[in-house]
């Protein structure tokens, strides 16, 4: 079984197993925007191929298992295992399936932060324009987050969407149960974005109070999934609902279409189904996520070794001693206040990046954000080198 130690150790006990990306050899810190894929990924994407070849149209059958592994992995993720759980090529795909089965015309508010992913961003910019009403609430301090979005739910508001961790400063979002409770009292929706939490931060849909919420991300950062392998979490309330964006995949196992004069949908998660998809990026993702089960890379163990990382990254970072008007970082809370990544606050995030990239640390910026993502493949070594080599550019 794999242990911290072993991680930590030069070379890295999980390294062979992601020769391709060369992990071993390169100083791969893109792990928030895009960790290694193990080798056995390839093999996922062979299956594929060997399916489709030998089944034909038959296939489908065989592809549709491998979309259920998906739905399990999700469901153990989220630690919620009767989830309803659809599936898509991206969030966006999803978000606007959700938004499409809202009310909008009885209820034209949407309330949000100013710090969401541009999966958000950008789509609930473009319905302001059309008239919907969007009031963004500042996302620091993120310790208070929820009960200031809390505060703006009325029952005008058709829908909250909110990261449980913000992607561009890594900060948790604490207390949503306190937001699931805002919503729940009069009638809106919650949707959670939990991209950058699955992998590095434990989620409980159950501890954490968000049975009623709908929560949606997906495997390509953390999870070393891939693309394509996004999914939306549906509350049990969710079959009251009908997506005017909307596949003939959810007419799969409708009974009621006809009975009704309406347009029909499945049960479950295929209510919020799209319609003929590429079956690769499901295939791939099995084989992650039975080399995850068979390596002992469970939520809390990931959760342990990115802390560690993390924090490591972060003490030697301090110790460069940097100019704060030059580069700085968030010291108003613990580590364990913090998802996967650290993230670093410079006026030249975008050069330092680039001049990192040309030294061979591969790192990720946004904006005035420069951002460290490890990831368990890498060794401490490692982690001391890339920030070593920040220093000198200092």
């Amino acid at each position: 079984m794999t242990t911290l130690d072993s991680l930590r150790a030069s070379p890295n006990a999980l390294a062979e197993h992601y020769a391709r990306f060369r992990v071993a050899d390169r100083l791969l810190l893109t792990g928030h925007s895009h960790q290694a894929w193990p080798d056995l990924a390839l093999a996922g994407q062979v299956d594929a191929v060997t399916d489709a070849a030998e089944a034909v149209d038959r296939k489908w059958e065989l592809a549709f298992a491998k979309a259920d592994r998906l739905r399990a992995g999700y469901r153990a993720l989220l630690d919620d295992p009767d989830a309803d759980i659809a599936l898509a090529p991206s969030t966006h795909d999803l978000v606007v399936r959700f938004l499409s089965a809202l009310d909008l015309r009885r209820r034209p508010r949407l309330v949000t932060s100013d710090g969401e992913f541009h999966t958000l961003r950008r789509q609930l910019a473009r319905l302001a324009e059309e008239g919907v009403e969007v009031v963004r609430v500042a996302a620091s301090p993120a310790d208070t987050l929820a009960e200031r979005l809390a505060a703006q739910v009325d029952d005008r508001t058709a829908a909250v969407l909110v990261s449980s961790v913000l992607f561009g400063t890594s900060r948790i979002v604490p207390n949503l149960r306190v937001l699931a409770d805002a919503c729940a009292r009069v009638g809106a929706e919650l949707l959670v974005d939990a991209y950058h939490a699955l992998g590095v931060v434990p989620t409980s849909v159950r501890d954490q109070g968000l049975t009623s919420a709908w929560i949606t991300g997906g495997g390509y950062k953390y999870l070393q999934l891939g693309e394509g392998n996004c999914f939306l979490r549906l509350p049990p309330h969710a079959a009251t609902l009908r997506p005017v964006v909307t596949g003939w995949f959810a007419e799969f196992e409708d009974l009621a279409a006809e009975a009704s004069g309406l347009v029909g949908y499945a049960p479950g998660g295929d209510r919020f189904a799209g319609s003929t998809y590429d079956p690769t990026s499901h295939y791939r993702a099995a084989r992650v996520l039975d080399f995850f089960a068979e390596q002992g890379l469970t939520p809390a163990f990931l959760r342990e070794v990115s802390l560690h990382q993390t924090t490591l990254l972060a003490d030697r970072f301090d110790a460069l001693d940097a100019p704060p008007d030059v580069i700085t970082r968030d010291r108003s809370a613990p580590r364990t206040s913090y998802g996967g990544f650290l993230a670093l606050r410079s006026p030249v995030a975008g050069e330092l990046q680039r001049k990192l990239a040309e030294r061979g640390v591969l790192t990720d910026s946004r904006g005035e954000y420069l951002r460290f993502g490890p990831a368990p493949y890498l060794s401490d070594q490692q982690l001391d080198q890339a920030i070593a080599t920040l220093g000198s550019l200092l």
